[in-house]
């Protein structure tokens, strides 16, 4: 390690070294160049100092061999990424078909649904030993405490202490080869991690697939910096955002409220980030996932949010995995009737869309399509491309957005409802060409209940 002191300005003289102004001088005097210059020891006589020559030592010199040697070894003299691993091929969806059916009678949540997901990933064959779950918290409260005794928690050391839960089924265990990285409360810590996994396919040849799960209020509010260098260090992963939505964890104040996660995952520009209900669009967005990142080699990440409520999970319905993948699709067709509306919701909302329908159907003969759309990011920026090529080509047929193409032939006004700021489904407005209205929940949020 070398741990340099250094002054603002060095080497620039009166002009600017120690000074406030340093780094808005733009132009050195001759006696700050003569300074430079002897400083630096560059061949320069005091007459060609004012013409900032470029320099280009002789082709002999042990600068100009240095030079040499090292773009050699850096493969040319341009700059490139050059990236080389081995595929993992995503597992066929029907791998995860416990999460596809029905759950019947049994409620269960979209936290305990991945849970239960990851637990088969970590025993496939290919891809168990390239998972890497990172907890910054609370392991219980994902109920991810199943996975220590199987998994074990990464400690160099070991276990050097009796945990206090030792006489429990699910004690907390560590060992030199467990495979979790369990952070402590250090959301900085534990995303510094995910990122160090998540870019090993590029620094070390060796395809990682991080699951970075935290209480998504903590996620890109606080560590929106580290994310951001994420996508420019083209990592590839997932994030998952527990105890998602404005009103699905109630009791701890406003620290939980998170209505505005998704609306900050939208800069990101390579971030795909979903907003699911069930069991089976889960599975399915990590399916399509793992398969794009480690088989298709696309340098995105992924944020998924997941909920802490507990409620059955209907079957998978036929079709719908394109859908899912695109971030809309037909939840269930109304009957036949005149009076039609179309309505639109998404994570912890969703069913309360599904039972606005019925009443809708029972008490006022309104007849109401339903639509998931768990990926509102990736239809406004699909949208955006659709009216960019529109624009580039005004003499050619007008190209349709995704959104516009799935609503033909379901008539009737639209309405949209969210656990987020309205902003964040406004995005879909300028595709939807008839009346549209948005339900959401601006402000802090409640620290009571949703009703």
């Amino acid at each position: 390690m070398l741990l340099i002191k250094t002054i603002k300005g060095f080497g620039m003289g009166q002009a600017g070294e120690s000074v406030m102004v340093a780094h808005n001088v733009k132009k050195m005097n001759l006696e700050a160049l003569k300074e430079f210059r002897n400083r630096f020891h560059v061949p320069l006589a005091d007459d060609r100092l004012e013409e900032l020559p470029f320099i280009r030592p002789p082709e002999d010199s042990p600068e100009a061999r240095f030079l040499k040697e090292r773009r050699e070894a850096m493969g040319g003299p341009v700059p490139f990424r050059e990236v080389q691993h081995p595929k993992l091929s995503a597992p066929p969806l029907e791998d995860f078909k416990a999460l596809l059916a029905s759950s019947k009678d049994r409620e269960l949540s979209t936290t305990m649904a991945f849970v239960r997901l990851l637990g088969i990933l970590v025993k496939n064959k290919e891809l168990g030993k390239h998972i890497v779950p990172i907890i910054p918290d609370e392991a219980r409260t994902f109920g991810m405490e199943g996975l220590f005794r199987q998994l074990g928690i990464y400690a160099p050391t070991g276990q050097l202490y009796e945990p206090q839960d030792s006489e429990t089924v699910s004690w907390y265990k560590e060992d030199p080869q467990g495979q979790i990285l369990e952070e402590g409360i250090t959301e900085a810590g534990a995303v510094s991690s995910w990122l160090a996994a998540a870019t090993a396919h590029a620094n070390y040849g060796i395809p990682m697939i991080p699951f970075y799960i935290f209480y998504s209020m903590f996620g890109f509010q606080r560590i929106g910096d580290q994310l951001w260098a994420a996508g420019d260090n083209r990592a590839k992963g997932f994030l998952m955002g527990g105890t998602s939505g404005r009103t699905t964890l109630n009791g701890e104040g406003l620290q939980h409220e998170d209505g505005h996660a998704l609306l900050f995952a939208s800069a990101y520009p390579t971030c795909q980030s979903y907003d699911p209900t069930f069991g089976y669009e889960v599975a399915a967005l990590i399916q399509q996932g793992i398969e794009r990142m480690f088989a298709s080699n696309e340098e995105i990440f992924y944020y998924i949010t997941l909920l802490n409520e507990n409620y059955t999970h209907p079957e998978m319905p036929e079709g719908v995995t394109e859908g899912i993948g695109r971030g809309m699709y037909l939840f269930r067709k109304a009957a036949a009737g005149y009076l039609r509306v179309q309505l639109m919701g998404s994570g912890s909302i969703l069913r309360e869309v599904i039972a606005a329908a019925d009443l809708l159907a029972v008490d006022y003969g309104v007849q109401a399509d339903v639509w998931s759309i768990l990926g509102v990011n990736q239809l406004h920026r699909e949208g955006l491309l659709i009216d960019d090529w529109n624009r580039y080509h005004p003499d050619q047929p007008r190209k349709k957005s995704y959104v516009e193409e799935q609503l033909e032939g379901h008539p009737g006004p639209v309405v949209i409802s969210t656990d987020y700021v309205q902003a964040y489904p406004e995005q879909l407005r300028r595709f939807i060409r008839r009346p549209l209205t948005i339900l959401g929940t601006d402000g802090f949020g409640r620290s009571d209940s949703r009703e």
